[in-house]
């Protein structure tokens, strides 16, 4: 009898040590949420919410050749800043070409609402992208001296000079 409460309470202590905490995506959004509502407020921004979640603010738009939509199988032309809600610049580009289908699905929804508002290239927008649209649960390394830790919010402001249709495939 002592065996199997020894037994008992010896797994008892496996499966607890073995469980592991599960990524609650409800209150991951809340908390990103709380995080993009107070980065708005500090730094006094007009943006508009998306149905997908991701906000913006168009900065400006030019004349230019206005495509109807942007592809996955497109790939854009774009000038970006990618930065922590610290401040902290994780990646930035100068003219650079980007396929669609590479990139988080936020960074996707903000080049799509360029076109699809009848924005031509040329075109600026700042983003704020939940982390469930950016990079998730996963961390990424130090590109520029800023690591990205996992579930982070990300701010990118992107030059749309063009693009080339059909090209990311």
């Amino acid at each position: 009898m002592k065996r199997i409460f020894l037994l008992f309470g010896l797994l008892i202590v496996l499966f607890s040590a073995c469980t592991k905490t599960s990524y609650n995506a409800t209150k991951q959004a809340d908390i990103d949420e709380i995080k993009i509502q107070k980065y708005i407020a500090a730094n006094h921004l007009t943006v508009t919410k998306d149905p997908s979640g991701i906000y913006y603010q168009i900065l400006q738009t030019s004349a230019g050749t206005i495509h109807p939509s942007v592809a996955d199988s497109d790939t854009v032309q774009v000038t970006y800043t990618g930065k922590l809600l610290n401040g902290g610049v994780f990646d930035s580009e100068s003219v650079t070409l980007l396929p669609m289908s590479g990139l988080v699905k936020g960074f996707q929804t903000g080049m799509s609402l360029l076109t699809s508002n009848g924005a031509a290239p040329y075109a600026r927008i700042m983003m704020i992208i939940p982390s469930n649209l950016a990079y998730g649960t996963t961390s990424l390394a130090a590109g520029n001296g800023v690591a990205v830790p996992a579930n982070s919010v990300l701010v990118f402001t992107v030059d749309l000079i063009g693009i080339v249709q059909g090209f990311g495939k």
